[in-house]
């Protein structure tokens, strides 16, 4: 049994019981562009004591929000295994990651929780129906990228959605709308400021983002709105320095570096991509000039 097959049966199985039971989020997405979801969520009217009881093996991976894990037969990997969710809304969000509460809801109000239109969409396998509250099939066809409500609201629910705009306009060829961008700019100094994002979860972001074959795309647009300041500041030395020689120049550093960035190939490491990125961070700091050319001796 495949991943993708473990779902559908779940859903069947919460279906036959009379609850209404859709996948949910980025694997619908995925779907909708051809593309294999990496897993698989379920968003049901079912509580999680009710899912519970029609599965024989399940997980309380977060309770508290109505989220629980539901395993299924072994796997190359382990066991398969689908994260099954009560519709809910969210209350307000005072540590800038998780709701302080849930309210068990309908399909619609969960929906307009989520943080872009593109990952606000349900599928029902059943019947190869999308129920779209917010408009994400258009932005997805359109190569569009659309905070859910009030961006201002949705970034500073979870500030790391400021990192996963810039994620998802880079791996998915995206535009970011512009009241969308506009947040994104306004709120990207405070991704650090109290309560801050942790350093994994940024790291989880980052890893994906450099390694994409679109990261210097990436990378110029975490310039953009203002994501490299709070995060990479030693970047910014790199703008305006110039890279070729005084009489004939080439561009800047950053040019340099994302051109780079550019030759690594379509799946460097991390390790690779992150060295590219931070290969001339030195050279403002070490920059001296001849009548031909500019120096940077000892720069590494």
């Amino acid at each position: 049994m495949t991943e993708r097959e473990f779902a559908l049966a779940v859903v069947q199985r919460l279906q036959a019981a009379g609850f209404q039971a859709l996948w949910a989020g980025g694997c619908v997405r995925d779907e909708l562009l051809g593309l294999t979801p990496k897993d698989y969520d379920v968003a049901t009217s079912a509580r999680p004591e009710e899912v519970r009881r029609l599965f024989r093996r399940t997980v309380e991976v977060g309770i508290s929000f109505g989220v629980v894990e539901v395993l299924g037969p072994p796997s190359s990997s382990g066991f398969l295994k689908v994260q099954v969710a009560t519709f809910r809304s969210d209350g307000a969000y005072s540590d800038a990651r998780h709701p302080d509460a849930v309210v068990f809801s309908s399909a619609r109000e969960d929906a307009l929780r989520r943080d872009f239109t593109i990952n606000g969409m349900f599928f029902d396998p059943r019947t190869s129906q999308v129920l779209d509250f917010v408009g994400g099939q258009e932005d997805l066809r359109a190569g569009v990228l659309r905070a859910i409500g009030d961006p201002a609201a949705r970034f500073t629910e979870d500030k790391l959605r400021l990192l996963r705009a810039v994620r998802f306009a880079t791996r998915f060829d995206l535009t970011i709308e512009p009241a969308t961008r506009a947040a994104l700019q306004t709120l990207a100094g405070s991704i650090l400021a109290p309560p801050p994002v942790s350093a994994e979860r940024i790291a989880n972001e980052l890893r994906p983002l450099l390694v994409h074959p679109r990261r210097a795309r990436g990378v110029n647009l975490l310039y953009e709105v203002g994501l490299v300041k709070p995060l990479v500041p030693e970047l910014l030395e790199m703008k305006g320095l110039p890279q070729g020689p005084p009489a004939a120049p080439t561009g800047d550093l950053w040019d340099h570096v994302l051109r780079v960035l550019e030759l690594l190939g379509p799946e460097p490491s991390f390790p690779l991509a992150l060295g590219a990125l931070l290969h001339d961070v030195g050279k403002r700091r070490t920059v001296g000039r001849t009548p031909d050319r500019y120096t940077f001796y000892s720069h590494e």
